[in-house]
């Protein structure tokens, strides 16, 4: 079974459509700063890859965000990406982005024992068609040091992300919050969500979600397509209500930021249709966690979360950044 970060887009016939992001997100432990970082591979059907840096930089209320694509990626030797002058490894990152809106530099380094979390359920979904998106953690929880843009990053904690796939997802949320032992009570530990409504044809499912909650070493796993039913989900651009389930195990949780907090971009399909994604990684974050077994846990904690939401709508009020997706 491949790593879960073993990156995709090389073996991708150039007939076929094909996105993929790996990412690092990092967040100050107890201060209002976090940072935001993509690498992304964008081939449409038939035509040559194209490969871009996304940084984004959350300091409180102010939001600095920039783009630069360049012709191809690579896979550097026992790395991830290499896009332009960034590269991403299992230990680390480097690389500088210039454009129009942020130029910043980075060198950072990440630590973290966590074995991997494989959102989609069965290993053999990873090599079907469907779901049209894969996605999947290789460093769930991490802890950062070196230096992103303006900021030192030492002990900021986060992590390495990786998805891919043929399609976006018709509508999707994504979260992460890491949770010290001050706020759990029960040592450092994360939560990582993936929800996603597909769309086969003209029906688009229910809200599927899929993730886990890690406490004191305990992983639990949460959401399925079988507790779809059970699933609740009240989304909005700049927030959202779910509750979600697993094995003895029921989580409630709202997410909410001002919309000076959220960054938008443009995501483009490989076919060509676009999504707007509007993301904060400074998101408060209020979870009510019920186990068998176990006394109710109320976790709260204050601009901790990240919280990204995909949708069609455009009317939604964010400013949106001034990139294309996938084009030079």
């Amino acid at each position: 079974m491949k790593a879960i970060g073993d990156p995709v887009f090389p073996h991708v016939s150039p007939e076929a459509g094909h996105y993929e992001s790996f990412f690092a997100n990092g967040r100050h432990p107890s201060e209002p700063l976090a940072f935001w970082l993509r690498h992304t591979v964008h081939q449409r059907p038939g035509e040559p890859p194209t490969a871009s840096l996304w940084l984004t930089l959350f300091d409180h209320d102010e939001v600095m965000a920039g783009k630069q694509t360049f012709r191809e990626p690579s896979v550097p030797d026992g790395g991830y990406i290499a896009v332009g002058p960034a590269v991403l490894t299992p230990s680390g990152g480097r690389g500088a982005l210039e454009s129009h809106t942020l130029d910043a530099r980075w060198s950072f380094e990440f630590t973290g024992a966590d074995a991997e979390q494989r959102h989609l359920p069965a290993a053999w979904m990873y090599d079907a068609p469907l779901p049209r998106t894969k996605s999947g953690t290789p460093h769930p929880g991490v802890t950062f040091s070196g230096r992103v843009g303006p900021c030192r990053v030492d002990g900021w904690r986060g992590l390495v992300s990786h998805n891919w796939g043929s399609q976006h997802a018709e509508r999707w949320i994504w979260m992460h919050a890491a949770l010290d032992d001050g706020v759990t009570g029960e040592g450092d530990g994360w939560l990582e969500l993936v929800l996603g409504r597909i769309r086969l044809g003209r029906w688009t499912t229910p809200w599927i979600a899929n993730g886990a909650l890690q406490l004191g070493g305990r992983r639990h796993r949460l959401g399925g397509v079988d507790r779809a039913r059970a699933t609740k989900v009240d989304e909005r651009p700049t927030g959202a209500r779910f509750v979600v389930t697993g094995d003895g195990i029921r989580l409630e949780a709202e997410l909410a930021a001002p919309p000076s907090r959220f960054v938008c971009w443009r995501y483009a399909d490989p076919d060509g249709p676009e999504h707007h994604s509007a993301h904060s990684s400074l998101v408060d974050l209020r979870a009510e966690v019920r186990r068998a077994g176990a006394p109710r846990l109320v976790i709260e904690a204050p601009a901790t979360a990240s919280y990204e939401l995909g949708m069609r709508e455009t009317d939604h009020g964010l400013p949106v950044q001034p990139y294309d997706d996938g084009r030079l």
